[in-house]
């Protein structure tokens, strides 16, 4: 299975990075091509310039054809993304949703044209066809409990429920961590061990 991995996060020395090296080395392990994003690295502009966000609107008529304006760093992430069995976004959660980065990525990638088009009815379908699912591991320091039901879920509502899933991704697994910076050193580990062997038995 071909995997793309998204990444965002600009400290080496983060919990985040220490999860994308588990993923990087069960899926090296068990021979699963792995292709990493790293939005920090790449320089990633999140902005959405006007020339894009025409090329946006003109996409659902127009097709492809409207996407040649748009830029070779988001068109190359564009032709990865398409051929992607497995999409992976590795991210911390700040202000209860995605950083930048990552938000920009979404706005600029899960695109018309790119993404996903509309059938006659008008309802989004995804044109993401060699995808066969979507896994979204995120960070956080908040609780649980807290997150869901004080701040309403909100990563769950704008990623899984609002960007995937309304564009037809069916199989869209998140594994949330948190209350990260106070679990001890055990802990950690096991979620690196539990997260190592989810993506060594795809």
């Amino acid at each position: 299975m071909k995997t793309v991995v998204v990444f965002n996060h600009p400290y080496d020395g983060s919990y985040c990075s220490a999860i994308l090296k588990a993923v990087k080395s069960a899926l090296e392990g068990s021979g699963q091509p792995c292709d990493l994003i790293h939005l920090d690295k790449d320089g990633f502009n999140p902005v959405m310039s006007a020339t894009e966000l025409a090329a946006f609107v003109k996409a659902r008529t127009m097709g492809t054809e409207a996407l040649k304006v748009l830029d070779e760093q988001t068109l190359s992430y564009a032709r990865r993304l398409q051929n992607a069995e497995h999409l992976v976004l590795i991210f911390p959660i700040w202000w209860e949703v995605m950083p930048a980065l990552m938000k920009g990525f979404i706005d600029k990638l899960i695109f018309p044209g790119i993404a996903y088009g509309y059938n006659k009815r008008g309802m989004m379908r995804t044109t993401l066809t060699n995808l066969q699912r979507v896994t979204i591991i995120t960070t956080m320091n908040t609780p649980n409990f807290i997150y869901r039901f004080i701040f309403g879920n909100a990563l769950k509502g704008a990623l899984v429920m609002g960007t995937f899933r309304k564009i037809g991704c069916k199989n869209v697994k998140w594994i949330s961590l948190t209350k990260v910076k106070s679990s001890t050193a055990a802990k950690r580990e096991k979620w690196l061990r539990n997260i190592k062997d989810y993506f060594s038995k795809l």
